[in-house]
């Protein structure tokens, strides 16, 4: 036995050694030797540096179909221009041999203003080139969505996304999509699924060390910037503005106040709202800038509270109509108005922007319809309350939302004669929906242009919500109004969540077990009727880890392991009829009073 293998402090030192001799970056080679400094000035088993440096080694970051996401530093589980090329190289070995047979392979491959993001992206740039690979890099730091939207106009067989999203400052990400020839008609220009993901993980897990990674030094194509010819964000930001449609829901009469919240997405989302005709815009400015530091917020998620302050004191003082913000990658979008109730200004849950956005797009699809019937174009729409024909090309406009959202979507489509769909959780699964016209998941992701971007996409989103709001003030009414509607119409679906963060992935698995061995009766007073262990797949669902518990009343819970951070999720949904408007506030009352009982019989469930 090796003194490495007696001593498991020389064994994370030996490791530590080996990882320096090979990282080209010497910003993460001196934080390694700092790092093992004070392991060895501290010298106790259960000190931060040791334990940080443990866990910097404790394996190799898992590649999966969120693709890589973890925190910055040196060693095999964080996020590094090492473990980068790691994962360039093995995708660059699965997108050869997918699609080598039927000539070159093309890619395209984008990045945020997160901390080495462009690094990150110029070598994986470099990487796919010397494989041999036709490959694209965005000019400058651009959204999620510009890069989505570039593998399908491109028609890329793959492409990368340097972001770690909303997650906190010192992470960065890797996401994958797949296109063109390397996957199958449904899935192009959408996040990887199993097996493609299993399958790049394996290329991936082929490399050791650097050896055998060549990176070529140029020989990629820089795409041109804002106001070149052939630009790609000019392309997308025509695309995206083209959805509002002015013929049908003509008002642009709205007082916008807009936050990028440090991220990407300012500029282009700015661009879109004012060409489409929203003029009265105003920034955040001290949100308006990229910055990875993310100065003003905690976290830079829209949903964390405070997170939206500025923006919301914004609005106040300027008396405007709607506060529209986007994560930093600008992905995602979440929407503020005032509450009449108290004359303060608050955020609408994603499954209420789910719903009305889901209204406003059948609106715009029987608008559609109606107008291609009087052009002969398609069968005419019939009744007053039913999308009921088909349109263009013959198929039936398909709904879809993940399990863990609202269930008023799949009402709000029946009413309107609209198929709808429920997925797995992630847009990987969404986007994937045969002849998806509109999808949507709770945390704030909305696709309202598929045929555009086969993904989430904030900003395009966000031009909707805006046309749907002008187009209700101008009715003398606003989303309130309209989702009271919507609540009379299908009875208030009131949604909340209960995040459990851990220390250790293990420790989900074993919350997890707790709940399959002692399953609970009943929540917020009501029996459970059924359990459905989502482990086991279905008909309709694949299996993922996850429990549903449906009550005699109606409620839902869904609790399942985040897929991208050390969280046990808990999605509650409560279902109350309403007889009639005046009705309302106390429905409303009563409803958010179940659950937090709720919330309090799934902590009991947990042991916490």
């Amino acid at each position: 036995m090796t003194d490495s293998e007696q001593d498991p402090l020389a064994s994370l030192t030996a490791a530590a050694e080996a990882w320096m001799a090979q990282d080209p970056d010497p910003q993460t080679v001196q934080e390694l030797r700092e790092l093992l400094e004070r392991t060895r000035e501290e010298g106790q088993t259960g000190s931060a540096a040791r334990q940080e440096l443990a866990d910097s080694f404790s394996g190799r970051l898992e590649f999966g179909t969120a693709g890589l996401r973890a925190a910055l530093g040196p060693g095999p589980n964080r996020m590094n221009r090492v473990v980068v090329r790691h994962a360039a190289a093995g995708l660059a070995r699965f997108l050869v041999a997918k699609v080598g047979t039927h000539g070159r392979p093309r890619a395209v491959v984008g990045y945020d203003a997160r901390r080495n993001s462009d690094i990150f992206a110029q070598e994986t740039a470099a990487i796919f080139t010397a494989s041999g690979i036709e490959t694209f890099l965005l000019p400058s730091a651009l959204p999620t969505p510009v890069l989505a939207y570039a593998v399908r106009a491109l028609e890329c067989d793959g492409g990368v996304m340097v972001t770690a999203s909303h997650n906190p400052p010192q992470d960065n990400g890797y996401k994958v999509y797949l296109g063109g020839r390397a996957v199958e008609k449904s899935g192009r220009g959408a996040q990887i699924v199993a097996p493609a993901d299993e399958q790049i993980a394996a290329e991936i897990a082929a490399f050791d060390g650097l050896e055998g990674i060549a990176l070529a030094e140029d020989g990629w194509t820089v795409l041109p910037a804002s106001g070149e010819p052939d630009s790609i964000e000019d392309a997308y930001v025509d695309a995206v503005t083209a959805l509002a449609d002015p013929r049908h829901f003509p008002s642009r009469r709205l007082k916008i106040v807009l936050t990028p919240m440090h991220g990407v997405g300012g500029k282009t989302a700015l661009n879109v709202l004012r060409r489409a005709g929203f003029e009265d815009v105003t920034l955040v400015e001290e949100q308006a800038e990229p910055d990875p530091t993310f100065p003003t917020v905690a976290f830079p998620n829209p949903e964390e509270p405070g997170a939206l302050d500025l923006a919301l004191e914004l609005a106040e003082r300027t008396d405007a109509d709607i506060v529209l913000a986007n994560d930093p990658d600008a992905d995602r979008a979440a929407v503020a108005v005032k509450w009449p109730e108290t004359g303060k200004w608050g955020m609408l849950r994603g499954d209420d922007v789910g719903a009305l956005l889901g209204t406003h797009m059948a609106d715009r699809l029987r608008a559609q319809a109606d107008m291609d019937s009087a052009n002969d174009a398609v069968d005419a729409v019939s009744g007053s309350t039913g999308f009921a024909g088909e349109v263009a090309g013959g198929a039936v406009p398909v709904f879809a939302n993940s399990i863990v959202s609202s269930r008023l979507l799949g009402k709000i489509a029946e009413r309107h004669g609209i198929a709808h769909v429920q997925t797995l959780t992630g847009f990987k699964w969404i986007s994937r929906v045969p002849g998806l016209s509109y999808g949507y998941e709770e945390a704030l992701g909305y696709c309202v242009a598929p045929d555009l971007v086969k993904d989430k996409d904030g900003i395009s989103a966000s031009l909707l919500v805006a046309e749907y709001a002008a187009d209700s003030i101008a009715k003398g009414r606003d989303v309130r109004d309209e989702l009271d509607e919507l609540h009379l119409a299908h009875g208030i679906h009131a949604t909340d969540q209960l995040s459990v963060r851990v220390g250790s992935l293990d420790l989900l698995g074993a919350m997890m077990h707790r709940l399959r061995e002692n399953p609970p009766s009943s929540f917020g007073g009501s029996p459970v009727d059924s359990t459905l262990d989502l482990a086991e797949g279905s008909a309709d669902l694949p299996p993922t880890d996850g429990l549903q518990y449906l009550t005699r009343d109606g409620s839902r819970v869904i609790i399942r392991p985040s897929g991208t951070e050390p969280k046990l999720k808990c999605y509650i949904e409560v279902v109350q009829p309403v007889d009639g408007a005046d009705e309302l506030p106390g429905m409303h009352d009563k409803v958010r009073g179940t659950l937090e009982t709720i919330k309090e019989d799934i902590s009991d469930a947990l042991g916490l």
